[in-house]
């Protein structure tokens, strides 16, 4: 484990990952702050007990809620989860205890880390700018190279990168932390899917973790 750790700081410092998609300037998980957990499981959707933690957890589809508001991603579904226990407990949390099964699925889908949400989001409230096309008011080309009727329709603009960065880090600090963490704590899982939210029928949280083995179902 301490190896892996190494030789992934090592390919980071280099910007070897950022050709698989990972970027290097992904904030380490320390720096995960999680979204507030709520007053007390039942505000979740749903609930379970493993040993003697009860989780609360939301299915929130293809929305990324943070505290600056949400976010979205195609790519990805996410679901709220916070942990509850008695005062003072803690408890070691990672996202790879967690699975979701969608429709009943046989092969339920393993939550992914937050870094590879990342280049898949956009922000609903980002309006991009105007493309100039560069044809005349009469719709037809002005003479030259390019602007013809046929010509393919111009790359849509891309965030500037400071928006993106932004908007990047408020879903980072909106994952659910890991490592050992006092309870209560919550935060968001990923999950890869790229089906319509309204294709969805049913959902199923399955947790097996250091606290035990829970399955939360959030649709049904």
């Amino acid at each position: 484990m301490q190896f892996s750790r190494i030789l992934r700081r090592y390919l980071l410092s280099f910007g070897v990952l950022s050709a698989f998609g990972v970027s290097a300037q992904t904030p380490a998980a320390s720096e995960v702050q999680g979204l507030p957990a709520r007053a007390a499981a039942t505000d979740y959707q749903a609930q379970a007990k493993a040993g003697d933690v009860t989780i609360g957890a939301e299915f929130v589809g293809h929305s990324v809620p943070t505290m600056q508001g949400p976010l979205s991603s195609e790519d990805y579904v996410s679901v709220e989860i916070g942990f509850f226990g008695a005062a003072g407990a803690k408890l070691k949390i990672s996202f790879e205890e967690f699975s979701l099964r969608i429709n009943g699925k046989k092969t339920a889908l393993p939550s992914q880390q937050f870094g590879l949400v990342m280049k898949s989001l956009s922000d609903p409230e980002w309006i991009p700018p105007v493309v100039d096309t560069g044809k005349s008011k009469g719709g037809l080309s002005t003479g030259g190279g390019g602007g013809g009727a046929g010509d393919p329709k111009p790359a849509p603009p891309k965030m500037p990168f400071p928006l993106r960065r932004a908007m990047e880090q408020r879903a980072q600090k909106s994952a659910l932390p890991e490592g050992e963490r006092a309870l209560p704590v919550g935060g968001l899982l990923f999950f890869q899917y790229r089906g319509k939210d309204s294709s969805v029928q049913s959902v199923e949280l399955l947790y097996e973790g250091a606290a035990g083995k829970a399955t939360i179902t959030l649709m049904r």
